[in-house]
């Protein structure tokens, strides 16, 4: 498989997908048409394309068969509306290759959408290499929110601005927050949302049709200490107050709910829409990630997941 191109590999892939649906999960080939957003031709075509490429024997002889396996797991266990599983790094749990592909994937089947769509998005750095992934797109029916404040304490932009570089490569109008990620008082935090831009924003993102985040943990290198937004005795502070992880600078514990703590008083973003009817993607990986992922899904403040197989099986094991 190694002389095969590029798309190639992923036709083979959507296959193994179409495969294991119909295979394994049962699926009529009207209802793989429906998941993998083909025709009932294609679907039919792609399962015959398995099976003359050899993938299907006494198993479906594919790494894309244990993702997905992972994937109806996660989906089961925890209500979920999405649930896509990469191959892990074996040298690195965290990598964000992988992440990133699939991320791209998902958000290029909005974009495409003739429909006009409204997405919001966080920060992180799995979330920044999906937007990095995507081509070049002409979507000016789309529009695209930020979740939280584009600027660090010093009032200089942020180095992890999402919304700015992907309607760069995508040509879609955008809503950056022009707000400091963390206020400095209830006050100026109280005085900045009655500004119109911001409620404008605020209305924007209850409308959005998508939500993307990146999940932060609290430890060592939680992104909050990293980037300078709370310092070494705080975190330890969040920590000792049940801390598990935040979600656009949103800190909250071990069962998924917002801490009652004076950090989040502070916290300029968007509110979290959570247990919502729409797709809330969280797309983070990697063993020191595990915690945040599993709190996030249990509190519903994430309906949808991209991680890889590494860190979806430590979430089920945490089940048992």
């Amino acid at each position: 498989m190694d002389s095969k191109s590029n798309s190639e590999l992923a036709r083979l892939e959507q296959a193994a997908r179409a495969a294991w649906l119909y295979y394994v999960a049962k699926n009529t080939q009207d209802e793989i048409a429906q998941k993998l957003e083909v025709s009932r031709q294609s679907a039919q075509r792609l399962v015959a394309l398995a099976v003359s490429e050899g993938l299907i024997k006494v198993r479906l002889d594919h790494p894309i068969v244990k993702c997905m396996e992972l994937g109806q797991q996660l989906t089961q266990a925890f209500n979920l509306l999405e649930c896509e599983i990469v191959p892990s790094d074996p040298a690195d749990d965290s990598s964000v290759h992988g992440l990133a592909q699939c991320g791209a994937g998902v958000l290029e089947r909005y974009l495409k959408s003739e429909q006009p769509k409204t997405l919001a998005f966080g920060t992180g750095r799995a979330l920044k290499a999906c937007i990095d992934e995507l081509p070049s797109m002409q979507c000016p029916q789309h529009k695209i929110v930020s979740l939280l404040g584009n600027m660090m304490l010093d009032g200089s932009a942020s180095a992890f601005d999402i919304v700015v570089s992907m309607a760069n490569r995508v040509q879609a109008k955008h809503y950056p927050m022009p707000l400091p990620v963390i206020a400095t008082s209830v006050a100026e935090k109280q005085l900045l949302h009655t500004l119109a831009s911001v409620k404008s924003i605020f209305e924007l993102v209850k409308q959005a049709d998508a939500t993307f985040v990146g999940i932060g943990h609290m430890g060592a290198e939680s992104p909050l200490l990293l980037d300078g937004f709370i310092n070494q005795s705080q975190l330890t502070e969040l920590i000792n107050d049940n801390a598990t992880g935040e979600i656009i600078s949103w800190v909250y514990n071990q069962q998924g709910q917002l801490l009652e703590h004076s950090m989040n008083q502070l916290v300029m973003s968007s509110p979290l829409r959570i247990d919502s009817n729409k797709p809330v993607y969280g797309i983070a990986a990697g063993q020191h990630k595990v915690d945040a992922i599993f709190s996030a899904l249990q509190g519903r403040l994430i309906n949808s997941l991209i991680t890889n197989e590494y860190t979806a099986e430590r979430i089920l094991a945490k089940l048992k």
